[in-house]
């Protein structure tokens, strides 16, 4: 086993070259986690502009997959769910696909999936990111396979805690992972909007309600990430008989909470469906 160290930059390799390819590398980048001359990503021939991505960054853009194994210690699958078997079917028989630690962000394939298009002794890590790290405001999840281990895991945390938040949890947890952090930032655009258009609608110009909807928003989170509980937050602004108060009876009066639980919920029910699907 090629034993990986934190304290080290790491050689880094991309099975897919798109933007959450390129958001990662640039997080690992910044974070000092690799060196740009360490990452190397494959691209589909036809895709010039991630290649030129890549190399922007002081990567290397390859385009196929073997090459890339055999140049890293750790390799990203990053690519559409069902592109995953084909694509590792290309380097299961690579003497370099042994003893490396893969780390898949492809929604919905599980690590008992990925493991058997992978060589007996490679370890697995499948992480559900969500779009945000782009920004480097991530919020993922991680589960092991097999035969990753306790430091396998904490590699990968640390290595999306480049761009945002990671925490480990049990894979039968990866449809809610999904359904809430994977699909959430919709429904928080989708509240961002609703919000911006009940300003609209009350006389505000629209790129100063879109503007103070969007602040308003990230101010929130931002709190709530320093510490606190939502409810009391919540109180702390809703003034007896005043406009805030009337404001939250009347989501409550509109089924607000059990909308976005329903969602959820939703969401996780789907994904389960894809999963088995995927997982066949």
């Amino acid at each position: 086993m090629i034993k990986l160290s934190l304290k080290e930059a790491m050689k880094i390799g991309f099975i897919g070259g798109g933007r959450l390819a390129y958001a990662l590398a640039n997080g690992f980048i910044s974070a000092g986690l690799a060196k740009p001359d360490e990452i190397t990503a494959s691209c589909h021939p036809a895709d010039t502009v991630s290649a030129e991505a890549f190399k922007s960054l002081g990567a290397t853009a390859l385009f196929e997959n073997k090459s890339v194994v055999e140049r890293s210690e750790i390799v990203i699958i990053s690519v559409k769910p069902d592109v995953v078997v084909p694509a590792l079917q290309d380097v299961k028989g690579l003497p370099a696909s042994k003893n490396k630690l893969f780390i898949s962000v492809a929604m919905g394939v599980s690590t008992g999936t990925i493991e058997k298009a992978l060589p007996i002794e490679a370890r697995v890590i499948r992480v559900m990111p969500n779009t945000p790290a782009l920004v480097k405001e991530g919020a993922a999840a991680l589960s092991r396979g097999s035969k990753a281990t306790a430091e396998d895991a904490k590699i990968a945390a640390d290595l999306f805690r480049a761009v945002g938040t990671c925490d480990e949890v049990p894979e039968y947890q990866m449809d809610a992972v999904t359904a809430l952090s994977g699909s959430g930032p919709a429904y928080v655009y989708m509240l961002i909007e609703s919000l911006a258009d009940g300003g609209v609608r009350c006389g505000l110009p629209r790129d100063l309600a879109m503007r103070l909807a969007t602040q308003t928003t990230l101010g929130s989170a931002a709190m709530l990430r320093n510490g606190g509980h939502p409810a009391a937050m919540k109180d702390n602004v809703t003034s007896p008989g005043g406009s805030t108060a009337e404001g939250t009876y009347h989501l409550e009066q509109n089924g607000f909470r059990s909308a976005i639980i329903g969602a959820v919920m939703a969401a996780t029910d789907r994904c389960k469906v894809v999963n088995k699907e995927l997982n066949q």
